[in-house]
């Protein structure tokens, strides 16, 4: 019975052992979901949106590598996916199944051995109980045996005592007394024949035949238990070459970049078609300071000037401001008084007129 009663307690931690595995199993399963959502969503976030600046962006190398590692993510997320549900198929599902057929098989077993416990119980019981009954009756017919005896060896008994009713009344109760003892002990030794084959088909065929069952049931739920361990490592294998795959189209997405090409396009894209710019001229705004020629000559000067200037106008950056010179339209400012004076008034002689040379005089 004490056996009986551990191999109940160690069977339901069995039980108990695989239900916690199903579980880790499922939580695995649902991070595996939860992750390929995540990674989907991810994948899904930074992907380009139609009419917008971001699929100009996409003639670039780096970009279309971009685009390319998003897509592979999004299919290593279907492993994950795939995974979850062979996960979910091949163990949980089978592991859940399972559990409820070893409970099932668990408490047979022990309804069997607790019958056959409980039968050799009440056999004992009735063997006790027959062993008991011939002990009193025994007793009741060695009293009656020893009460007819006393009366038969009293000297004192006459004749007439002994053809009394009491004399054969004792006779006859110790002969009833020891026939009840006769078919107690009968019945006891019957009991006892059938107890002990009982017994030992108890012992020797039930117990045995039932315990054997039940190191079938946890051998065979340990080596479930180690296949849904080599499952589960199957079914993380099973998906290592796509993902390797997914992790190759990664690698040549990146691989596929050209640097060159991308500064090219920038080139082609931003170049402004502008001339270089030729070299700054010299201002050099000390001029009115020495100008010595009239105005007249200085406009007319301005005006030769002016062909020149228009032909050499060209296309100029637009950082590159022109300098303005003056136009026929735009007249310069009038010049200072002092100026003024210096080119209208006549030059006058030297205070020291040099004297005529002496070839001047002789020809005179």
């Amino acid at each position: 019975m004490d056996q009986f009663d551990n191999l109940e307690k160690h069977t339901h931690w069995g039980i108990e052992f695989v239900e916690k595995y199903t579980k880790f199993v499922k939580e695995r399963s649902e991070i595996e979901i939860s992750y390929a959502k995540q990674i989907r969503n991810l994948s899904k976030k930074y992907q380009p949106k139609k009419n917008s600046r971001e699929e100009d962006e996409y003639k670039y190398t780096s970009c279309r590598a971009f685009l390319m590692t998003l897509n592979e993510l999004n299919d290593y997320a279907g492993q994950h996916e795939v995974m979850a549900e062979d996960l979910t198929t091949h163990i949980i599902c089978e592991l859940t199944r399972y559990i409820q057929e070893l409970k099932a098989e668990r408490k047979s077993h022990f309804h069997d051995g607790r019958r056959a416990q409980q039968h050799i119980e009440n056999s004992w019981k009735q063997l006790e109980s027959s062993k008991r009954r011939f002990e009193r009756d025994c007793k009741e017919a060695d009293r009656a045996q020893q009460y007819f005896n006393k009366i038969d060896a009293d000297i004192n008994v006459t004749k007439a005592d002994v053809e009394k009713r009491c004399y054969l009344k004792a006779r006859q109760q110790a002969q009833m007394k020891h026939q009840v003892a006769e078919d107690s002990k009968n019945e006891y030794l019957t009991f006892l024949q059938k107890f002990n084959k009982e017994q030992n088909a108890h012992y020797h065929t039930l117990i045995p035949h039932i315990f054997q069952k039940l190191q079938e049931m946890e051998e065979k739920r340990i080596e479930r238990v180690g296949e849904s361990m080599k499952t589960y490592a199957a079914v993380d294998r099973k998906v290592l070459p796509i993902v390797g795959k997914c992790l190759d189209g990664m690698t040549n997405a990146a691989e596929s970049i050209e640097p060159k090409m991308d500064t090219k396009h920038v080139v082609e894209s931003y170049k402004s078609g502008f001339e270089p710019p030729g070299d700054v001229e010299v201002e050099d705004y000390s001029l009115s300071m020495r100008r010595t020629v009239s105005e007249s000559s200085y406009l007319n000067s301005q005006g030769e000037s002016k062909p020149s200037r228009s032909n050499s106008r060209g296309k100029l950056w637009p950082f590159i401001k022109r300098n303005k010179l003056p136009h026929a339209n735009h007249p310069l400012p009038p010049l200072p008084p002092h100026h003024l004076v210096t080119c209208t008034t006549a030059p006058s002689l030297p205070s020291n007129p040099v004297s005529p040379s002496p070839t001047a005089s002789t020809s005179s």
